[in-house]
Order: structure tokens, then C-alpha cells, then sequence
């Protein structure tokens, strides 16, 4: 577990001072109370924009480490409470270091005046979901990928929604939530080709798409496409994600209707680490109520991804995540002390780890929460996937052996998983027992609350 200061007792015990001589100088004929020069002053708040990753914290730290905006001058702190200050903090993704503390809830669809925007607010040139449907009905369209002047029209629609909802975060940032109750709302935070980015204490909510895209597949029926993930790093370096909370909260997918015999998403990931990004940490952090949650890698074919996607997980809760919690390609991933739940209704549940090409994932002490029609083997899905480290596994209290029970299940119909993916992490902190961990996860992950 990453070593946390924690200021509350001394602030108490301040606290607890100040008030006895406040009491002194009050009593009539008393004399105005000096503190004795022994007296110590009360800690100080701390400032969560000027923190940097801890050294040796997971893949993030290596070489100088990830300080994000912290050597920014006064002119470049802001605290935010709008898109518009937001928009205007972020400097369209300028390298300046600057600290971006979020302060309430901003809500990312809304116009320059702070007006609420919906999905009819970014419809153009005729767009109709109606229309959309009838226009590329699989049964009279067939298999051919949309065109004519409804998708045009949906094109030209999320162009609209996008321009407002895709925010870009540049090097040398730090955004970082004020207290216990900052939000980001409806909005893609996309670090693009940066580096030295730190996102910290925020809640990221409802990345909803209004114009996904029907994309038939010659193999199958087809599926909805959405564009929004809540956070998505592509190419970028030296990133340390913590005490994030990511979720469908308010509008989850299993709410929306079945379309061309599909359920109609609206959401993507909920983190996205693709094309190339490297040295990465994600911790203390909470993705809830989710399909996809977090996609490492984004094709079998992009192999100039060998020798980047170096990611470490650790101390997050993945909560009600139907699949790719991660699914890693290429990615040389540490996963360790991460609580996984899946709840008793989980019904549409298919996997937590993807191990697909060239993937090289490191998983220690997890722990795993499943109602009964949830078998160990289910855990791992494989797409080309050759091997898996794991060690210290516990499902539902138990100690388990992923890998040999993965291929036990699987004999005959999927390669079988070799347990060495022939390499041993080195930039960590203490790795604890699993059920250690997800007791701490359980109290400790997720925004607000990071200051503890």
C-alpha cells in the first residue's frame, strides 16, 4: 500500500488549542493569551495540485518520474467551476504546467453561457434516430457499412457534440478534484500525445454519446458504436491516474433499448490507454457500473505497440464491470491489490482480464467477489493470448490458480496459457495479501478521497 500522509490529527489537535485559548481570551478580565513558544503551529492543509507520484509508484515513475503540473507559477493555478473556465484552463492543450483544480460539478454538455445542452441541441441537417434506424434496417439495408444522407447527417450531428464534450489535457498538467464532491460530467478527457499528466481526486460521470453509429460485421449481425471514453490517454507518457472514479452513473447502458437486435450503447471506455502510450499508473481508483471499462492496446495488427503500454494497476476496485477489466495487447501490465466485485445480478458478465497478442500481464494478490453462476475459469478470457503470471489470487476467500483453472476449462478449445510471461515488475510498493488490499480498496478507492 502507497504511503499516505494523514494530516487530520494533527489539525485536530490544533484545532483543539486554538479553541482552549479562544476560551481564555474570552472569560471576563483575562488577559490576551500568548502561546508558549513551545507551541507547535498547525499542520498544513495540504495541496493535492502540487503533489507528484510518489518514487517507485508503478511504471509511471520511471526515469524523472511524473510531477504533472506542480512547478506551475501562480498565474497558471486555477479552480474551476464551468465548462467555459475549464475549456479556457486547459489552454487547448498547451505544455504550460498549470494546476487545474475542479471545484462542484462541471457539466461538459452545456454552450459558453452555462446553458444545459441535450442531443437534440447537437442534431443537424435532419438527423432523426428514426430515420437512422429506417434508413439501414439490417433486413433491407443488409450488410453494407451506412452511407447517405442520414449517416452524413449523424456525422455532422456528433461533430457538434464532440466539439463540446472532447477536452484536451496537455503535458505538464495536473487536474485534480477540490474536497470530496468534484464531478466531471458528460465530458471525453483525452490526453493526446502528452506527457507528465496528473488526474487526481475527480469523479469522470456519463461520457454519453448521442449519435452512435450501426456498424454491420460480415461475421455476425453487427453492433452499436460509441465515441466518448471518460478518460482516454493515446500516446502519452508518464501518467499517473488516482483516486479517479469512473462510471455510467445516472444514464447505464443496460437501461437503453435492444436496436437491430443489439443493445443500443452510449458509452465507450471508461479508461483507454492505446497507440503507443507508455509508463503509466493507475491507483486507488474505483470504474463502476460499466461494460468495457479499460481497453491497453488497441489492435492485434499495431505492432509498433511492442515495448510501450507499460501500465500498472494497483489498489483499484473494478465494481459491476462486465468485461476488459483490462483486455491488454502488447502491454507489459503489473496488476496487483486490485479488488474486483461482480454483484448478484450480474447476469451479462463475460470476463475481468483480456490476454490477447503479445500481452504480458503480471497479476498479484486480487481479489474477486462473485455470485455462484461465476466460475474462476470465467475470470480470463484469451484472443492470441499466449501467458499469464499470477500468484496470490483469492476468489471469494479462496485461494485460486487462474491459470492452471483457465486451461483446465479450456482444454482442446483455446490455447492454453503458459504461467510465465517472463518478466518481474520492480517499480511497486508494498504488494499486500489480497484480502488486506481489498479491505483498503473498499474504504479508501475512488474520488474524494484522497486527502485521508
Amino acid at each position: 500500500m502507497t504511503p499516505k500522509l494523514r494530516p487530520r490529527t494533527a489539525r485536530r489537535a490544533a484545532a483543539a488549542l486554538a479553541l482552549l485559548l479562544g476560551s481564555l481570551a474570552l472569560q471576563p478580565g483575562a488577559e490576551a493569551a500568548t502561546p508558549a513558544p513551545s507551541a507547535r503551529p498547525a499542520a498544513p492543509e495540504r495541496d493535492l495540485g502540487r503533489e507528484v507520484l510518489p518514487e517507485g509508484d508503478g511504471w509511471a515513475a520511471e526515469g524523472a518520474g511524473t510531477t504533472g503540473g506542480s512547478a506551475a507559477d501562480d498565474a497558471h493555478v486555477f479552480t474551476v467551476r464551468t465548462r467555459a473556465q475549464l475549456v479556457a484552463a486547459l489552454d487547448g492543450g498547451s505544455s504550460t504546467p498549470k494546476i487545474i483544480k475542479v471545484a462542484g460539478t462541471i457539466d461538459a454538455n452545456t454552450d459558453d453561457r452555462g446553458r444545459r445542452l441535450d442531443c437534440s441541441d447537437y442534431a443537424t441537417d435532419g438527423y432523426a434516430l428514426d430515420a437512422y434506424l429506417a434508413a439501414y434496417d439490417p433486413r433491407t439495408w443488409g450488410g453494407a457499412k451506412p452511407a447517405g444522407a442520414q449517416e452524413d447527417a449523424r456525422k455532422a450531428s456528433a461533430a457538434r457534440q464532440a466539439e463540446r464534450v472532447e477536452l484536451l489535457v496537455g503535458s505538464n498538467t495536473t487536474l485534480v478534484g477540490v474536497g470530496t464532491g468534484a464531478v466531471l460530467k458528460g465530458a471525453s478527457l483525452q490526453v493526446r500525445d502528452a506527457d507528465n499528466v496528473i488526474v487526481r481526486n475527480l469523479e469522470l460521470r456519463d461520457a454519453y454519446d448521442c449519435f452512435p453509429a450501426w456498424q454491420p460485421n460480415t461475421g455476425g449481425l453487427g453492433d452499436w458504436k460509441t465515441a466518448y471514453d471518460t478518460l482516454w490517454l493515446r500516446g502519452a507518457t508518464h501518467v499517473w491516474v488516482d483516486h479517479v472514479t469512473a462510471s455510467d452513473k445516472g444514464r447505464p447502458d443496460d437501461e437503453e433499448p435492444t436496436l437491430f437486435g443489439r443493445n443500443f450503447l452510449r458509452h465507450d471506455g471508461l479508461l483507454d490507454i492505446t497507440n503507443g502510450s507508455d509508463l503509466v499508473t493507475v491507483s486507488w481508483s474505483r470504474f463502476a457500473d460499466h461494460d468495457k471499462a479499460m481497453l491497453i492496446g488497441n489492435g492485434d495488427g499495431v505492432t509498433t505497440d511492442r515495448g510501450k503500454l507499460r501500465v500498472t494497476l494497483h489498489h483499484n476496485e473494478f465494481h459491476s464491470v462486465v468485461q476488459r477489466a483490462p483486455r491488454v495487447r502488447f502491454g507489459q501490465v503489473h496488476l496487483y491489490n486490485n479488488r474486483y466485485v461482480i454483484p448478484e445480478d450480474g447476469g451479462d458478465y463475460r470476463y475481468s482480464l483480456g490476454v490477447s497478442t503479445e500481452s504480458r500481464i503480471v497479476a498479484e494478490n486480487n481479489a474477486f467477489e462473485a455470485p455462484g453462476h461465476v466460475e474462476v475459469a470465467d475470470l480470463l478470457k484469451s484472443w492470441n493470448g499466449s501467458a499469464l503470471t499470477q500468484r496470490g489470487t483469492v476468489f471469494n476467500g479462496f485461494p485460486v490458480d487462474l491459470v492452471s483453472i483457465y486451461n483446465a476449462y479450456n482444454s482442446g478449445s483455446e490455447q492454453d496459457l503458459s504461467p510465465d510471461t517472463g518478466w518481474t515488475p520492480a517499480l511497486h510498493g508494498p504488494v499486500d495479501s489480497a484480502e488486506r488490499a481489498a479491505a483498503d480498496v473498499a474504504r479508501e478507492a475512488g474520488a474524494g478521497r484522497a486527502a485521508r
